[in-house]
């Protein structure tokens, strides 16, 4: 009867006590990390989606260059009409001296192109580069002039990382993030022997390439950005496996 009447407050003892606040304090703690992991998350978030929005426009300019180019080509074409026809052959060199259209031809290749992007910050692209079967298409990068700038760029487009420019005779290495979801070259590593790459430089000339090795190499194996095929235009693409641990490496040559 007596244990019936001992009230819940005889049991609170001062360890009880000690451990409720133990456990307060560890639940309160936990809130506040919870909410500082949301907040880094929120912010790395809104980081991507700033560097995305910057690289889509930078793709943008480069398509809209392309339109421009490919009217001036026909409007030049329309002017050049019948002109080659009624031109000698012993006096062909020096007419396409004085020709202005000519000229303007012959002056035409560029190697890259400068675009303001939104953030008022200026990227030298060297054209774009689409992979149907994992639906990239993006612009590349020129090759950054240091390790910081290469970070900062990779975070924007993939890069220019080693050797010719892109639609060159030789290997052109191109450098990529993959962030495990669908952004830049997270589905590189997906890619299969046959698969097509399509290359537009920045003189709007297309040229499609067909995938011939794929392998994966320790991060200080770098033999890959050397190899070449003499005499031919090759394109190499770099990026991490989805651990981080290796880098995947795709070789395609111009078919």
């Amino acid at each position: 009867m007596n244990q019936i009447l001992v009230t819940e407050k005889l049991y609170v003892t001062p360890e009880l006590k000690r451990k409720k606040k133990i456990y307060k304090f560890n639940f309160i703690i936990s809130i506040i990390i919870v909410v500082i992991l949301c907040f880094f998350y929120a912010g790395s978030e809104y980081a991507k989606g700033r560097e995305q929005e910057i690289s889509e426009d930078i793709l943008a300019q480069l398509v809209e260059d392309a339109e421009k180019s490919t009217e001036e080509e026909k409007e030049i074409a329309k002017q050049n009409d019948g002109v080659w026809k009624i031109m000698i052959a012993s006096t062909k060199k020096e007419e396409n001296s004085t020709n202005p259209i000519v000229a303007n031809q012959n002056n035409k290749k560029k190697r890259t192109k400068t675009y303001t992007a939104s953030n008022g910050k200026r990227y030298q692209s060297l054209g774009t580069i689409k992979i149907p079967k994992i639906d990239v298409n993006l612009a590349v990068l020129d090759q950054p002039k240091d390790e910081e700038e290469m970070v900062q760029w990779l975070k924007i487009s993939p890069c220019k990382f080693y050797g010719a420019d892109l639609n060159e005779i030789g290997n052109c290495s191109i450098a990529g993030h993959n962030y495990r979801n669908k952004r830049f070259f997270s589905k590189v590593p997906t890619l299969e022997l046959g698969d097509k790459i399509e290359i537009i430089d920045v003189n709007n000339t297309k040229i499609t390439y067909s995938i011939f090795d794929k392998y994966t190499v320790y991060p200080d194996e770098i033999d890959c950005i050397y190899k070449e095929i003499p005499g031919t235009r090759m394109i190499t693409i770099i990026t991490c496996t989805d651990d981080g641990k290796q880098r995947v490496i795709v070789h395609a040559k111009e078919i």
